[in-house]
């Protein structure tokens, strides 16, 4: 009798093998009314209004193999779109997942994979979970998040909304993730630069949190709806780097935002020019902030340059563009 191999790769499967698997591994959304398994959930959106948003990771330029597990990878793609919909000050309900993979993939790697997913989404936003998705097969794995939320009665919080007067504020971490990304390639490469895996015996006091930060960030996606109901002007995910999102936040709202850098902790270009903390970054009227806030800097009237630190243009690039910056870390 032919026995199947104990962890076969996804080409040894079919789809709907595969698609079981992973479905017996993520949970039901609370707000699912149609789950996996049909032409297409119904996800229910008490308020009327969803907020839907999606990002791609891609092998190379927005992950290694060598550097993140299955795990890893599942819990960062759902953070990263969990972050967006709360910066909206809406309420995840659900993620659809797209992942194209190359068919010697091990199914053990997608169940963890599929874990991860769960896991961050039992975390970070309670009620969530994976609703549908796609599989197909591709030389590049890439993993593709779709994630709804429900305003829940709420105005949606824009970028542009900021306004002269307001505090600008943060909640989450800042620089964390760049300094785990720094201390991957700084560590972890070999000699022809390619990543090697992480060797705990190598990380110094403190590093492995910093690693967990840029491998399975945690953002505070609970104070999205909190920021939104406590009146905030504006807000967004701080996803390529404080600098470069606050000078969108500024231009979208015709203002200029001046940071404080004392604020910013002991390492502010860290803080500045880091991304993938997913922090969120929200302006307020008032200077009592919502619990998980702390302020961070203020909204001034617009003058010739979109970003202020300490009152002096800030002139470095501020945060992460792959079309820009992506040569510099492809080897």
């Amino acid at each position: 009798m032919h026995q199947a191999p104990a962890d076969p790769t996804i080409g040894e499967l079919s789809e709907g093998e595969i698609l079981a698997r992973i479905a017996a591994r993520t949970g039901r959304a609370a707000s699912a009314i149609v789950g996996p398994g049909d032409d297409a959930a119904v996800v229910a959106a008490l308020s009327g209004s969803v907020v839907a948003t999606t990002d791609t990771l891609v092998h190379g330029p927005d992950f290694r193999l060598a550097w993140s597990s299955g795990y890893d990878l599942g819990w960062k793609a759902a953070a990263v779109n969990l972050a967006d919909v709360a910066a909206m000050g809406a309420r995840p309900t659900a993620l659809l997942v797209a992942l194209a993979m190359p068919n010697d993939t091990r199914v053990s790697f997608v169940e963890a994979l599929a874990d991860g997913l769960r896991d961050a989404c039992d975390a970070l936003a309670p009620g969530c979970a994976v609703v549908g998705g796609d599989l197909t097969v591709s030389a590049t794995l890439t993993v593709a998040v779709t994630a709804l939320g429900d305003l829940e009665g709420r105005q949606a919080v824009l970028r542009s909304g900021a306004r002269e007067g307001d505090v600008v504020a943060v909640a989450g971490e800042l620089g964390v993730a760049a300094r785990g990304l720094s201390v991957l390639f700084d560590r972890f490469r070999d000699a022809s630069g390619s990543p090697v895996p992480v060797d705990p015996a190598r990380l110094g006091a403190g590093e492995a949190d910093i690693l967990r930060g840029q491998l399975r960030p945690s953002p505070p996606i609970g104070l999205g709806p909190m920021a939104a109901t406590a009146g905030a002007h504006a807000m967004m995910d701080v996803s390529d780097g404080l600098g470069l999102d606050a000078r969108r936040m500024a231009d979208a709202s015709d203002v200029t935002i001046d940071l404080m850098a004392a604020t910013l902790g002991p390492d502010v270009v860290s803080a500045i020019e880091g991304g993938e903390d997913h922090a969120l970054l929200a302006t307020f009227a008032d200077d009592v902030l919502p619990p998980g806030f702390r302020a961070i800097g203020r909204v001034v009237a617009r003058g010739e340059a979109p970003l202020l630190v300490d009152g002096r243009p800030y002139a470095g690039p501020g945060g992460w563009d792959p079309y820009r910056d992506w040569d510099s870390v492809s080897g």
